[in-house]
């Protein structure tokens, strides 16, 4: 049963693979669904083994037989002959070894290929029992009462909580205290008023209000009073307790949790001499706190498929167990001393990374290359990593959902499985081997995480492999820097700002190509999403790997992307259709709140409100090819119209800001002013009547006619209204006037006629139809998020403005929008939903 020593075990891929897939579904399954499914392959493993060992001893009566010579592919048969030999199905290209083919015992390391399969299907119904079982196990405790009729009821309770990760801050709403998201393990919950409470064994996420959250440390005990709210689903959380109070603390956390947070602010603390780019990306790229990260350089790293650099992952621990070995073969260490050594580094860089499960997923991924080296046989890291799948989805089901895990697992297979054979075929070609290195590693994890990363984004990058390839040699440097700092810290803080200080340098560097990397044209292109695309991208890859077996397939592939580039894409870059000729006015689909552009030509353009992100408005702005701004609108103060102030400014010149003259609520007010003042950028508050023109384009606003108190919401309600005239098409920006604002611009400027019309407060039912029909408009923009929930937009109000003869669109549905002048009149252009 044991394949050849150069060959590649794949045995147990089975067995993870049904482990793992079973343990997805039945995180989305019923209870009792789950356990039939388990049943069902407990029940059919034992045919398959039974028909197995019947096939396998009748093979072996035939090949006893006189004058009978044993049939390719059974046990004994030499290399050359069976299915995947020498002169197999491959034509004298063993798949995965390429001096030897795939061991004596063929590919599955069994008896043929009907041994292997057999042994394949085996291991994957075993691997969908145990999966299926042990998640609905879990998903039983999810679901007990009386928990879960209390979350039903979204019931005030008091709960005891252990705190399973660090708490991460979510965005909240302009003008209230920061909110942090807390995986947590409930212990013990009582209803509001009751004489006594319940015991459990559950996970919760908590919405913890007040910064007293920020400080918690995994493994500190805590309590606090909230109310249960039901979970998203997916995932074994039971509940979401919000929490508008201050924890009160139960106990501490262990002294590895101690220790760890200790180093971490250290780290943190040394960074802070660092431009805010670079300071904020080091300590994500050596513990995974991306706390200080810039949102808009997390979204750069997303775009060109970094992102893995700003979690803790295998790559991480690698880097740290090859510096210490590296060391130890200097002094001329045994394999068994380095082993241990490398384990103890391992384990210490567990600790400071904290020993969360994300951090022990990668702890283990990264022991793999160490069982290799403890065995000296680089093939067992294959079982090794199998295995490894096996055992920590039964121990957590829920990593079975995990992206991380995915792309994690994924990566590590890919380096094992086609990382050495790409590089030693590119050395055979002539490539340094330095060169051969760098460039098989990237392109290895590329491609088996390319299936997983374009179900979840939608879009396939063409950068991935080049910016990893141009970032892989400042991330060493990067991470072995930033662990000196976080460890010299508690000791020698001045010597803490200078290693962090050098480390700055690398992680510059990778900003600068993540920067680059997103602003490549046509950088990324458009996939399906979800696991429908996934699985498409995943179907076309092992498609592409064995077609690439034969070298006319190969040199048909590479005609054929050379025609795709030095064809098809120059036509992209020159006419990619966005933005199209003849705009005047776009919607930015920035999820739920406002980003309306008005051109002025030239890469110039007057931006009215910038969306509840920075990343979605700046986006969009360079997808218009957007650099300068000589205008920029803050209709009024709300977190879902000024918090992407940051990506309007980012890499853009803006001349003026202009905003309402109603402060409140003053944090939106404070974030839209200082974000202005760090850029040098005036401000002025301006009232009905203000005038500004440019080029072809005239603004003027109309709104408040007079300032607004007592109605439902008179930030809203004193919103700036903006009307512009673009190229002779007359536009109304209405921020998010609801219908006292609009009844009172009716009574102030009359009927007002317009062709295009950006509905106010993403189309809520808070309108003044009176004021809509005197507008009379051609066309209507609603600016929504998808999902949101507050019932936006209002589905009888849009029925009645397309009977009154508008066409209406919604940047939820469709995506950017551009109004386009013709010569036969408006028409609108959709980009696609986001």
């Amino acid at each position: 049963m044991t394949a050849h020593d150069g060959a590649l075990d794949l045995r147990l891929g089975g067995m993870a693979a049904g482990t793992w897939l079973a343990g997805l579904a039945a995180l989305n399954l019923s209870v009792r669904l789950s356990l039939l499914i388990a049943c069902a392959a407990v029940l059919l493993t034992a045919p398959v083994c039974v028909a197995g060992r019947r096939r396998d001893a009748a093979r072996r009566g035939d090949a006893l037989r006189p004058g009978r010579a044993p049939r390719p592919g059974c046990a004994g048969t030499a290399i050359g002959t069976g299915w995947f030999g020498g002169a197999g199905w491959f034509g004298g290209a063993p798949w995965f070894d390429g001096a030897r083919g795939l061991g004596g015992a063929g590919w599955f390391g069994a008896a043929g290929w009907f041994g292997g399969v057999r042994w394949i299907v085996a291991g994957s119904l075993l691997g969908v029992a145990c999966g299926a079982g042990v998640t609905a196990a879990r998903v039983a405790l999810r679901e007990a009462e009386p928990l879960a009729g209390l979350t039903r009821e979204r019931a005030a309770v008091t709960a005891r909580l252990t705190v399973r990760d660090d708490p991460r801050p979510i965005s909240a709403a302009a003008g209230r205290a920061p909110t942090w998201l807390v995986p947590a393990r409930l212990t013990w919950f009582a209803p509001e008023d009751a004489a006594s409470g319940y015991r459990a064994d559950a996970r919760v996420l908590v919405l913890g209000t007040g910064d007293r959250w920020r400080g918690l440390l995994p493994g500190q005990r805590v309590e606090a009073t909230g109310r249960l709210m039901p979970a998203r689903g997916g995932d074994l959380t039971a509940a979401v307790l919000a929490v508008d109070t201050d924890p009160e603390l139960r106990g501490i956390a262990s002294w590895a949790q101690r220790a760890a947070g200790t180093l971490r602010t250290g780290l943190q603390r040394a960074c802070a001499v660092l431009p805010a780019e670079p300071g904020g990306l080091l300590p994500g790229l050596v513990v995974g706190d991306t706390s200080r990260l810039d949102p808009a350089v997390e979204e750069d790293f997303r775009t060109t498929g970094m992102t893995h650099l700003c979690a803790v992952s295998g790559a991480n621990i690698a880097i740290v167990i090859g510096c210490v070995l590296f060391a130890l073969r200097r002094v001329r260490a045994g394999p068994g001393l380095s082993v241990a050594l490398a384990a103890c580094a391992l384990a210490g860089f567990v600790i400071l990374a904290r020993p969360s499960p994300s951090v022990v997923r990668a702890g283990v991924m990264g022991a793999i290359a160490l069982i290799a080296l403890a065995t000296s046989r680089p093939r067992s890291a294959v079982p090794a990593l199998a295995t490894t799948v096996v055992v920590l989805v039964v121990a957590d089901p829920e990593l079975a959902g995990d992206a991380g895990f995915a792309l994690s697992v994924l990566a590590t297979g890919g380096l094992l499985l086609f990382a050495g054979r790409w590089r030693d075929g590119l050395r055979r070609a002539g490539v340094p081997a330095g060169l051969a290195e760098a460039l098989a590693v990237p392109a290895a994890a590329q491609v088996a995480c390319g299936p997983v990363i374009a179900g979840l984004s939608g879009s396939v990058s063409l950068v991935a492999v080049p910016a990893n390839l141009l970032a892989a040699p400042a991330v060493a440097p990067a991470t072995v820097l930033g662990v000196l700092t976080a460890v010299v810290s508690p000791l020698w803080p001045d010597a803490a700002e200078l290693t962090a200080w050098a480390g700055g340098w690398p992680a510059r560097w990778l900003v600068l190509v993540a920067r680059i990397g997103a602003r490549v044209p046509s950088g990324t292109v458009p996939w399906p999403a979800g696991v429908g695309g996934g699985l498409l991208l995943a179907a076309l890859t092992v498609a592409l790997l064995l077609a690439f077996r034969r070298p006319p397939v190969r040199r048909l592939v590479a005609a054929v992307t050379a025609a795709v580039v030095l064809g098809a894409l120059p036509v992209r870059l020159v006419a990619s259709g966005w933005p199209p000729a003849g705009w005047v006015v776009a919607g930015c689909a920035v999820g739920q709140g406002d980003a309306t552009v008005l051109p002025l030509g030239d890469g110039q353009a007057v931006v009215v409100d910038a969306g509840p992100e920075p990343a979605p408005v700046d986006r969009c702005l360079r997808d218009l090819g957007i650099h300068r701004v000589a205008l920029f609108v803050v209709s009024h103060f709300h977190q879902d119209h000024i918090g992407g102030v940051a990506g309007v400014f980012r890499g853009r010149r803006v001349d003026a800001v202009i905003t309402t003259a109603w402060p409140e609520p003053a944090a939106g007010h404070d974030v839209a002013h200082a974000e202005a003042a760090r850029h040098g950028t005036p401000v002025i508050a301006v009232t009905a009547g203000w005038h500004w023109s440019a080029r072809d384009l005239t603004a003027e606003v109309i709104g408040p006619p007079e300032e607004l108190r007592g109605t439902r919401s008179d930030p809203n309600n004193n919103s700036l209204v903006l009307r512009a005239t673009v190229a002779g098409v007359r536009i109304l920006l209405m921020g998010d006037a609801e219908n006292e604002e609009q009844d009172a611009l009716l009574r102030a400027v009359g009927a007002a006629r317009v062709d295009v019309l950006k509905l106010a407060h993403h189309g809520s039912s808070f309108q003044s139809l009176e004021f809509l029909a005197a507008a009379d408009p051609a066309v209507v923009l609603v600016s929504v998020g998808a999902d949101n929930d507050y019932g936006h937009p209002n589905l009888p109000l849009l029925a009645r403005l397309t009977r009154d003869g508008a066409r209406v669109l919604r940047t939820d549905e469709q995506g950017d929008l551009a109004v386009v002048r013709t010569g036969a009149g408006l028409a609108v252009v959709a980009r696609g939903a986001p």
